[in-house]
């Protein structure tokens, strides 16, 4: 099953890219943060601000690698929106997108991945 959600950019979103709420309601913003409350991924589309971009909130879909990943390590999302291997400190929530079917063995390789938005704890 895959399900696909149409959102606003609040800002150019590149494709394959992790995402966030934006500021407003039916809005999307790169996510930047471990604890950003990620939807999921856009699709293969490139997004500028104020346009409409699809969002891959659960099923197959693809990601650019921030670094080296393994198949089947959770992911998170780097300062762009990015994939890499999600790591939490003690105590620390971390949000994930999903993990990854297909590994990665250099920044900027799009991977497969299976979205699948959940939260950890260190």
């Amino acid at each position: 099953m895959l399900v696909i959600k149409n959102y606003i950019t609040s800002s150019v979103i590149p494709a394959f890219t992790i995402v966030k709420p934006g500021g407003t309601a039916y809005q999307v913003a790169a996510a930047a943060a471990a604890a950003d409350k990620v939807i999921g991924v856009t699709t293969d589309v490139d997004a500028v601000s104020g346009e409409r971009a699809d969002v891959i909130a659960l099923g197959e879909g693809k990601v650019v690698a921030g670094a080296a990943f393994a198949a089947g390590d959770l992911l998170m999302a780097d300062a762009s929106g990015r994939g890499i291997t999600a790591a939490a400190a003690a105590g620390t929530n971390v949000r994930t997108v999903g993990y990854a079917v297909q590994a990665a063995s250099a920044l900027g390789d799009v991977c497969e991945i299976m979205v699948q938005p959940g939260v950890f704890q260190g």
